[in-house]
């Protein structure tokens, strides 16, 4: 089939480039022509995995293009993705200006037969209200499909190519056939196909982010309810983990979740609750959670040094939300850089993936090291922050050299106290007894 994916980011260039390796002609179309001349040169302005060789193999054999022509893109088009941000509105609402500019720009140019495909994260009735605009804007009907993703970084490719399930919203049958059509290559193992209408196809994303938030909020509060009962949040989660109605997994307790879906999707979802009357309690409850979860290393921080904190110089491993990716959008690293620099602190930090990003951001208030150990010279305290592998199996020997105080705080729980305890360690981790 011939495509065009409008979007280049995060969801688009993943999609678009995977549609591409089962043999479609994707064209993926930005506005930023600086992004659409470095993919050109099999540049790839993030970091997934596995996704720069695709991009590189799909557009060396000519089934992946690279425009910021939309009128070039969509012209042949049979199917015509958006994915375009839906970032918050500082009410949590989704600001849906990205996807309506680029309506306008499709809409002269669309096939009468072609299906226009909703991939952006929007709010129940954006599907319909797209409808409304083409209808006005080319004085026909034209078919408006909803198709969310499903993608978690650092590991999109393998969402893409092996999904749990693939989700249509449609008003039609020609675009059901068409979207079955196109996703067939990735259902041979009997995975569902299922279709619903656009607005249950929406709801379905905003769900589906919501629980697994609720997951992570959850056992978030439960590690700190461990703490105060001098329980072991490790002992609970396996003692939960193993009933069949529960499973383990979300159920990992850290410093928060951040990036760019699950904050903004609970957010809109509680945004669309209210609008129709209805107060989310439990949105907002996860919601608040896990902004307080983002402050815990502070506070272990300041309990640890007795409220002294200016003047220390504080290490911190990893700066991404997430591993895997260098995505830092809502990241809890940020969160604690920003109030160690507000305590006078020197902060000394390290991540594999992430640090331009970071320095994009912070400019000189940060020393970048390029490895974990360089980040830990002279500092008083590590700060772990993202379960990178690279931090799993360190040299704590040569971790005690270099730190001038023998403190970690593990927002990860990489580590066994026990572990810690014959190395020498002051160890605080989330939702365990904190060796001394």
């Amino acid at each position: 089939m011939k495509i065009a994916m409008i979007g280049a980011g995060y969801v688009g260039l993943v999609s678009g480039t995977c549609l591409a390796d089962t043999g479609n002609e994707v064209t993926c179309v930005d506005i930023n022509q600086d992004r659409i001349e470095r993919l050109e040169q099999g540049q790839v302005p993030i970091y997934e995995p596995g996704l720069a060789e695709l991009v590189v193999r799909n557009a060396a054999l000519g089934r992946l293009h690279f425009t910021i022509d939309t009128a070039e893109a969509v012209r042949s088009a049979q199917l015509v993705f958006l994915a375009v941000g839906t970032p918050s509105n500082e009410d949590g609402s989704a600001d849906l200006s990205y996807l309506w500019q680029a309506v306008e720009k499709i809409a002269p140019h669309l096939r009468t037969d072609a299906v226009v495909v909703v991939k952006s994260t929007a709010p129940v009735g954006t599907n319909q209200e797209i409808s409304n605009r083409l209808r006005k804007l080319t004085g026909r009907e034209c078919d408006v499909a909803s198709n969310p993703e499903f993608l978690k970084e650092g590991a999109a490719i393998n969402d893409f190519q092996y999904p749990d399930r693939i989700v249509v919203g449609v008003r039609t049958p020609a675009a059901e056939d068409k979207l079955r059509e196109l996703y067939a290559p990735y259902l041979r193992t009997d995975k569902p196909f299922l279709t619903m209408t656009p607005e249950s196809a929406e709801l379905t994303k905003y769900v589906a982010n919501a629980l697994l938030s609720t997951k992570i909020s959850f056992i978030n509060e439960m590690a700190n309810l461990c703490e105060r009962l001098k329980g072991d949040i490790n002992d609970v989660r396996r003692g939960i983990g193993h009933d069949r109605r529960i499973g383990f997994q979300f159920l990992f307790p850290g410093v928060g979740y951040g990036g760019s879906c699950f904050p903004k999707d609970v957010r809109a979802l509680a945004d669309m609750a209210r609008k129709v009357g209805l107060e989310p309690r439990m949105l907002d409850a996860v919601d608040t959670v896990n902004n307080h979860q983002k402050f815990v290393l502070l506070a272990k921080l300041k309990q640890q040094f007795s409220d002294k904190l200016q003047g220390l110089t504080i290490a911190i491993w990893g700066l991404a939300f997430k591993p895997r990716t260098d995505d830092i959008r809502e990241a809890p690293a940020l969160v604690l850089i920003d109030q160690l620099l507000a305590a006078g602190c020197k902060v000394q930090v390290h991540d594999p993936e992430a640090l331009k990003n970071v320095q994009a951001l912070y400019g000189d208030k940060l020393l970048y090291a390029t490895s974990p150990l360089d980040a830990l010279e002279g500092a008083d305290a590590l700060c772990i922050n993202t379960e990178w592998g690279d931090f799993r199996n360190p040299d704590f020997d040569e971790m005690k050299r270099r730190l001038r105080l023998p403190i970690i705080f593990d927002g990860r729980n990489l580590y066994e106290p026990e572990t810690m305890r014959e190395y020498g360690f002051v160890y605080h981790s989330i939702g365990r007894v904190p060796v001394k």
